[in-house]
Parts: C-alpha cells; structure tokens; sequence
C-alpha cells in the first residue's frame, strides 16, 4: 500500500515542529516552546515519523565514531530486532525529516534510504537514544517480506548452537529476484 502526506506549517523560522502519525488520531504538532495543536487526518494517510521545518534538534553524540553512530532497529510490532545500521548527521536528519529509515554505507561511503533497491522501506514509529546519546534504536514497520539482504526478516537469523552459527529461521524471499545477481 502506498501512502503519501502532505503536512504544511506556517510558523516563525525558530519553531520546530514534530509530527507524530499513528492510528486514526493523526498527530501532534508542536512547538520548542511547549505550544501544542492537534490535527487529524483520516486513518488512509497515516505513515511514520515525520518532522517537518529547517531546524531539527538532534543532541546527538557523533563524534566517537567518526561521525557516525549506531542505528538498532527494531521492529514496531514485535519487538523484535531487524537491523543494525550506522546513520551520520545527514542520515538521522533524512529519517526525521521523511519518516523512513535512512543509513551511512560505510562500505559505499555514501547515503542509502533502505528498501531504494529492493523496495523493503523501513517506516518510522519512534526513535529513542541511550543514556550517552551516542546510538538510536529506531522502532519501525517494514514494507515488504523481510529486512536482511540475504531474503530473511531479519538480519539476526543465525543462532550460536553447540560452538557453531546455525540458520533458525526462513527465507522470506529469493536475494537474487529483488537485487538481481549481486
């Protein structure tokens, strides 16, 4: 199902406005000075996170990684733990602002909105971060039949057994149909 969202706020340049979507209720905009409005939008456009505005206040610590931090992924639903990928300043400030999950390649060296290739975009319910504010756990919901690049829903599909790394679990579908023969 495709989903698209229109959100226009017209505020002073300070304001920083965080739109919250969940359920038939809609969301919650408000502002850095505690002002709040509610708005509701019927339940067939109702998607993620979003924030929308120039300004987003990350208060993140980037720097003991060179720039980057650790990105857990969890999906929304289940609890259960789907990914985990590395998100530098612009990459966290993307998944804010357009409500999917977007990652720092350290491999590629560049930006990748999961699911770009595939198809399997990750939408944003929540973020939080640890104690140090040097990694997030994102709880998401996933378009598609898994998550991991090798067809599982997960990429914790291994599971150490006797000394050895045995596979619990099924593919949800064929690698080589979504990206071809990478």
């Amino acid at each position: 199902m495709r989903v698209s969202l229109r959100v226009s706020c017209w505020l002073p340049a300070a304001f920083t406005v965080i739109i919250t979507i969940t359920g038939w209720a809609g969301g919650l905009c408000a502002s850095e000075y505690g002002e709040t409005q509610d708005f509701k939008w019927p339940a067939a456009q109702t998607a993620g996170f979003f924030c929308a505005g120039a300004n987003v206040v990350m208060e993140l610590d980037f720097g003991k990684l060179d720039g980057l931090i650790p990105a857990v992924i969890q999906d929304h639903a289940t609890g259960r733990v789907l990914m985990v990928g590395f998100m530098n300043e612009e990459a966290f400030r993307l998944t804010v602002q357009t409500g999917f999950a977007t990652f720092f390649s350290r491999s590629r060296n560049k930006l990748w909105l999961k699911g770009e290739s595939s198809g399997h975009r990750l939408v944003v319910k929540k973020i939080q971060t640890d104690c140090d504010a040097d990694c997030v756990l994102v709880e998401v919901e996933a378009l598609g039949p898994g998550v991991c690049h090798e067809g599982y829903q997960s990429c914790f599909f291994r599971t150490l057994d006797n000394g050895s790394w045995a596979v619990t679990e099924a593919r949800q579908y064929d690698p080589k149909e979504v990206y071809g023969g990478k």
